[in-house]
């Protein structure tokens, strides 16, 4: 696929928003995303959704069908992985819009950084992760998040 035609998928009038948001506000990668609109794209072959969580949070705490996993970090002290970059690049190509899903939008905002400054074109943050913010008891999953809002998710 070409640039051009990377360009034609960017215009996508809610991604060619959320990157017009996104440059404004100086923003190092393409922008954040909504979730509900995150599944709309991915759904309609606009852009793909990849998870960045670790192996057993999508294991343990459940994941968007059809997704697919390049890890931020693993373990539970979360160490970065080194080839994040090219995990990725394996699985999508960097002319085309890719979403990361982590479980706060935390990560997935580091990880669109780093996939930016590594040639991605289109790199986006799923805004609010899989299980949201942190509720006033310091619970997650009660304020937003992808399953918060009722989206499409499993268990394994």
């Amino acid at each position: 696929m070409t640039a051009v035609l990377a360009e034609l998928l960017l215009l996508h009038p809610t991604l060619a928003r959320i990157r017009a948001e996104a440059q404004a506000a100086g923003l190092p990668y393409a922008g954040g995303v909504p979730p509900a609109d995150a599944w709309g794209l991915a759904q309609a072959g606009v852009a793909t959704l990849v998870d960045v969580r670790t192996h057993e949070e999508r294991v343990f705490v459940g994941r968007v069908p059809e997704s697919l996993h390049v890890p931020w970090a693993s373990g539970t002290a979360l160490t970065r992985n080194p080839r994040f970059a090219r995990e990725l690049e394996a699985k999508v190509r960097k002319e085309l819009p890719v979403l990361l899903l982590c479980r706060s939008g935390n990560r997935s905002a580091q990880a669109a950084e780093a996939a930016t400054r590594a040639g991605f074109l289109f790199a986006f943050n799923v805004l609010e992760g899989f299980e949201g913010s942190h509720d006033p008891a310091r619970q997650r999953g009660h304020v937003n998040g992808w399953r918060w809002h009722g989206l499409p998710w499993i268990q394994d």
